[in-house]
């Protein structure tokens, strides 16, 4: 794997003030509600349903919460149906954006993500502009403070994880789309519980930006995140540690 997604890590760290704000809800249970749509209200025959649950859950989401998505996805309670929709595009200073949006208004939601990334320098492209840059992964954070890195890869080399990362507070299983249930049945069976899962755009290689153009990329994406139909972002952008910290510690 060439590159890190810098800003999925930063959100994962920062999960708990979402919560808080209550913007973490409200993506997962749009997440949910797609998911049962697609593939069915059971977790055990659903794997995209499964993996949302989990996260739902572990974010302390109550049990009648994820019961009513589910059923607004299924059709067993009134809701509103979302589209799965991909923008792609470059912010500042060249850096790739990879969006995943789910939206009830696709004329909206384009206008105003066309409109956030032209306000901070980027421009929106085509559907497939920036998707080759990425590599879809499967990452499964599992909490440092009650396993060692040797745990997670003992439990995950016979299911051909592809590497296991040391995040501090986390070890980081990276697989691919492929193995991705495999790798989380791995864990559960060796009795390794994981913190969250998702599939995530992986840069293939990395731009470095500084100064403005860092400053400006940082506003965009707390924008983004806090856009009601973004679910997930994912950029290929580079900066020192120093710098990040600073722009991020707001």
């Amino acid at each position: 794997m060439s590159g890190h997604n810098k800003w999925s890590t930063i959100k994962h760290k920062k999960g708990k003030a979402d919560a808080q704000r209550g913007r973490l809800f409200t993506r997962l249970i749009k997440e949910i509600s797609v998911a049962a749509r697609e593939g069915g209200g059971d977790p055990e025959g659903n794997p995209r349903l499964r993996t949302a649950i989990l996260n739902a859950r572990q974010s302390n989401m109550p049990t009648d919460n994820i019961d009513r998505a589910i059923k607004k996805g299924t059709g067993e309670l009134p809701g509103v149906t979302y589209d799965e929709v991909v923008y792609e595009g470059y912010g500042p200073g060249g850096v790739a954006l990879y969006l995943e949006v789910l939206t009830d208004n696709k004329n909206r939601t384009v206008a105003e993500i066309r409109h956030l990334i032209g306000k901070y320098g980027g421009n929106l492209g085509e559907n497939g502009s920036v998707a080759w840059m990425f590599d879809r992964k499967g990452m499964i954070h599992v909490p440092a403070d009650e396993v060692t890195e040797d745990d997670v890869l003992m439990a995950v080399m016979d299911a051909d994880a592809e590497d296991v990362k040391d995040e501090g507070e986390s070890f980081v299983v990276i697989t691919g789309v492929e193995n991705f249930e495999e790798i989380k049945k791995a864990l559960e069976k060796n009795g390794i519980k994981y913190s969250e899962s998702a599939l995530e755009m992986i840069p293939k290689t990395m731009t470095q930006i500084s100064g403005k153009h860092a400053s400006s990329l940082i506003k965009l994406l707390e924008r983004l995140e806090d856009h009601e139909d973004v679910q997930h972002i994912f950029s290929n952008f580079d900066m020192s540690e120093e710098e990040l910290a600073a722009l991020t510690s707001r």
